[in-house]
C-alpha cells in the first residue's frame, strides 16, 4: 500500500528541519557522504600505502577490484533489509558497523590484509541504497527525483572531497603531529572510523521510517505490508526485465564513477608527473560535480516526466548516458593536463546527471519492492566497478581503458528504451503527479494568505496607533 504524507516539496521547505521529511533529507545526504568519504579516503594515499607495503600493479588493480565487489552483495542485501526493518534502523547498523573496518584498515602490515580490510570498507557503499530508499518514501512523485538526485549527489560528492581532504589530514599528521608516514595514513582512517560510528548513533535518533512513522509502528496500525509479504515481493521485482536493464545502466554510470575514484589520483600522478596532493585536488575535481550534477539529472527527469510521463523520464536517461559515454571517449585522448581536466568535467557532468536520472525513475518500477528495486540497480553500478577494474590490472594502458569504457557506456545508453511502462501506470503516475502539485500550489497558497493576514494586521495595527 502506498505511504501517506509524502513531502511535496523539497527547496521551500529546504531548511525547515521540523518536517521530518527535510531532516531525513539532510541525515540521509550527510550519512552517505559520510560513508562515500571513508568508502574512498584510501585512495588519494595509495601512493604512500604502495610504497610502504610494496604493493605491485597487479596488487593495487586487486585492491581497486575488491573495495567495490563486497558492496554488490552488501547492497542486494540491504534493499530487502530496508523493507524488512525499515531504512533507520538499517542505516543506524550499517554505519555502527561498517565504522569498525574504516579504523581497522590501520592494522594491515601485508598486502592480504590490506586487501581484506579495502573489502570489508565497500559494505558501506550499501548506504546508497538507504538514501535512496528514505528519500523515495518521504518524498512524493512531483519532486522524488530531485529528492533522490540531490540526497545521493551530496552524498557521493564526499568521493571528491576525499581526495583533498585526506592528503590533507595525512599532512597534519605527519607535519603538523610528527608521525611517520606509516602511522600518519592509519590514523587519518581511524579518525574517519570515528566520523561514521557517531552518524549512525545520530540517524536512529534523529530520524523516522516514513512520514507518519516507523515501520513497526504503521504495521502495527494496518497500514503497511508485513514482513512476511517482504521476501515474496522481493523475488517478484527480480522477475522484472527493468529492474536488470537499470542493473546494467547504472553500472554504466555510477560503476564507471566508482571507477575513476580509484584510479583518478594515480592516472594523474603516473601521467601528468603531479604530486600527491595536486593530483587529489584535480581528481576531486570529478567528484565534486556532484554538488550540483545528480540533481540537475533528478530535476531535468522530473520535468520530463512532468511533460511526457514515466517515458518521458527513460528518454532523459539515454540522453545522459549516451553524452557520458562521448565525453568518457574524448577524455581518454587528452595528453596534456589543460585539456584533459576540462574534458574530465564534462564527463562527469553528465555520469553524475545519468545516475540522478536512473534514481528519477527506480521509484515508479515497483512501489511494493522499492528497497529491491534500489538494492539491485544500486548493486549494478559496483558490478560495473568490478568489471571496470579489470582494465586498470596494467593489462593495457589506462587510457586505452578509458576509451574502451566510453564505447561501452555508448552502447549501453539505447537499453534505456527497454524501460517501459503500461498505460495503466502511466495514468496512475500522472494522477499522483496532479495531486502532488496541487498540494504544492495549495501550501504555497495558504502561506500567501498568511502573509496577507499578517500584512493585512500590520496595516491595521498601524492606522490604530495613528488614530489614536
Amino acid at each position: 500500500m502506498e505511504l501517506q504524507n509524502k513531502a511535496t516539496a523539497l527547496w521551500s521547505n529546504f531548511l525547515n528541519v521540523k518536517m521530518v521529511q527535510i531532516r531525513t533529507f539532510h541525515m540521509t545526504w550527510f550519512a552517505f557522504f559520510s560513508c562515500f568519504f571513508a568508502w574512498f579516503g584510501i585512495a588519494p594515499l595509495m601512493s604512500v600505502v604502495r610504497d610502504e607495503l610494496g604493493l605491485t600493479p597487479d596488487q593495487i588493480g586487486w585492491a581497486i577490484i575488491g573495495s567495490v565487489s563486497m558492496t554488490i552483495f552488501a547492497r542486494l542485501f540491504i534493499g530487502w533489509l530496508c523493507d524488512r526493518i525499515g531504512p533507520r534502523k538499517s542505516y543506524t547498523w550499517l554505519l555502527l558497523i561498517g565504522s569498525l573496518p574504516v579504523m581497522g584498515i590501520g592494522l594491515a602490515q601485508s598486502f592480504e590484509t590490506f586487501l581484506l580490510f579495502r573489502v570489508l570498507i565497500g559494505g558501506i557503499g550499501a548506504a546508497f541504497v538507504i538514501t535512496q530508499y528514505h528519500t523515495s518514501v518521504m518524498f512524493a512523485p512531483n519532486v522524488v527525483g530531485q529528492a533522490n538526485a540531490t540526497s545521493a549527489g551530496w552524498g557521493n560528492l564526499g568521493g571528491g572531497v576525499t581526495q583533498f581532504v585526506m592528503p590533507l589530514l595525512f599532512s597534519v599528521m605527519v607535519i603538523g603531529f610528527g608521525f611517520s608516514e606509516a602511522v600518519g595514513w592509519r590514523l587519518s582512517m581511524i579518525v574517519v572510523g570515528v566520523i561514521i560510528f557517531l552518524t549512525g548513533i545520530a540517524y536512529y535518533y534523529l530520524t523516522q521510517d516514513a512520514p507518519d512513522g516507523n515501520f513497526d509502528d504503521l504495521r502495527a496500525q494496518g497500514r503497511m505490508e508485513e514482513k512476511k509479504n517482504v521476501t515474496g515481493n522481493y523475488m517478484h521485482a527480480l522477475k522484472d526485465s527493468r529492474v536488470w536493464v537499470l542493473f546494467v545502466i547504472y553500472g554504466a554510470s555510477f560503476g564507471i564513477e566508482l571507477t575513476v575514484n580509484n584510479v583518478a589520483a594515480l592516472y594523474f600522478m603516473d601521467y601528468f608527473d603531479l604530486t600527491l596532493v595536486t593530483a587529489g585536488f584535480v581528481a576531486a575535481s570529478f567528484g565534486l560535480m556532484n554538488l550540483f550534477a545528480r540533481t540537475l539529472g533528478g530535476i531535468f527527469g522530473d520535468n520530463f516526466g512532468a511533460l511526457w510521463g514515466l517515458r518521458g523520464r527513460a528518454f532523459w536517461l539515454f540522453i545522459c548516458l549516451l553524452f557520458e559515454g562521448l565525453a568518457l571517449m574524448v577524455f581518454s585522448q587528452m595528453n596534456v593536463l589543460f585539456l584533459a581536466l576540462p574534458s574530465l568535467i564534462v564527463f562527469s557532468l553528465f555520469t553524475q546527471m545519468a545516475e540522478g536520472a536512473t534514481y528519477s525513475v527506480v521509484p515508479f518500477i515497483n512501489k511494493k519492492a522499492l528497497g529491491a528495486v534500489a538494492g539491485v540497480v544500486g548493486a549494478g553500478g559496483n558490478a560495473g566497478a568490478v568489471l571496470a577494474g579489470f582494465l586498470f590490472k596494467n593489462v593495457i594502458d589506462w587510457s586505452e581503458a578509458f576509451f574502451i569504457l566510453g564505447i561501452v557506456v555508448t552502447c549501453a545508453s539505447f537499453l534505456a528504451f527497454f524501460v517501459r511502462f503500461s498505460t495503466r501506470q502511466e495514468d496512475e503516475e500522472r494522477a499522483n503527479f496532479a495531486a502532488a502539485n496541487i498540494d504544492t500550489l495549495r501550501a504555497r497558497a495558504q502561506k500567501a494568505n498568511a502573509a496577507l493576514d499578517e500584512g493585512l494586521a500590520a496595516v491595521a495595527s498601524k492606522q490604530a496607533s495613528i488614530a489614536e
